[in-house]
């Protein structure tokens, strides 16, 4: 009767110590042998779980990255609407050539720091402003998961207004010159709205990615955390069988004290 006793006041204050680590923990599967097939789908979840939120943050550094580039070609807009002010002033016959030669300087002071911007602008030494062969992907989830942004020659010769091709030394090269600036402008523009939609692509991006993370974290909880309600009961009960244990095994000890009463 005691050994009896004994195993069911064991298995009772297993059972207890499994409720007190679930509820101190939190977790219903704190190892394997709480629930294998739980456990692996747990970790799997956990590592999408991390997966879209690395993927979010990706996708939150490429806009970063976007929004310095875009910044510097909000610079570039001043520079060009500058040189489209110098090329209008000097097309006007009421300037002499000598007084179109300090405009001249200006203009490639404005050219010269367009061609600096673009080569300088860089995102963790990542450059998009200097070339349009190149591209990077910002990638946030599987092995298909990511968008591209091509990079953008924003240099004088990507603009057409290299000293070559556009002047303003002279009248009729200043005329010349601002149909050449309409077009840099449009370029500019063109690439400028580029960056734009893709921050825009990667803003719902991230959308998209924290309601997934949202909803994984809700279903990893459903097959890993503890049911409170349900485990308190359940060491309550457990509570009541260890003592109820601790008694019968008190009383079976003394069962042997009744039969050597009997021999007396």
């Amino acid at each position: 009767m005691a050994s009896n006793a004994a195993r069911h006041l064991g298995m009772s204050y297993d059972s207890l110590g499994k409720s007190v680590e679930r509820l101190s923990s939190g977790l219903r599967i704190n190892s394997a042998k709480d629930d294998a097939a739980g456990l692996a789908v747990r970790e799997l979840m956990r590592a999408d779980i991390a997966v879209l939120e690395q993927g979010a943050r990706n996708a939150q550094d490429g806009i970063s990255m976007l929004q310095t580039m875009e910044g510097a070609m909000a610079v570039m807009d001043t520079a060009l609407v500058r040189m489209k002010q110098l090329a209008e002033q000097a097309a006007t016959g009421s300037y002499s050539d000598a007084q179109r030669s300090l405009m001249q300087n200006e203009f490639n002071e404005m050219a010269e720091e367009i061609e600096r911007i673009a080569g300088a602008t860089s995102f963790n030494n990542i450059r998009l402003l200097n070339s349009a062969t190149q591209s990077i992907s910002i990638h946030f989830g599987g092995s298909t998961d990511y968008i591209t942004v091509p990079g953008m020659d924003m240099t004088r010769s990507g603009l057409g207004i290299t000293s070559a091709v556009v002047s303003i030394a002279s009248l009729g090269s200043a005329r010349a010159a601002l149909a050449t600036l309409d077009s840099a402008i449009s370029i500019k523009d063109t690439a400028r709205a580029r960056f734009g939609y893709k921050m825009n692509r990667l803003e719902g991006t991230i959308s998209v990615l924290n309601i997934q993370r949202e909803n994984l974290m809700a279903s990893e909880s459903r097959v890993s955390d503890v049911d409170v309600a349900t485990e308190m009961a359940e060491m309550t009960r457990n509570q009541v069988l260890a003592q109820a244990g601790i008694a019968m095994l008190a009383q079976a000890n003394t069962m042997p004290q009744m039969a050597l009463q009997l021999l007396q």
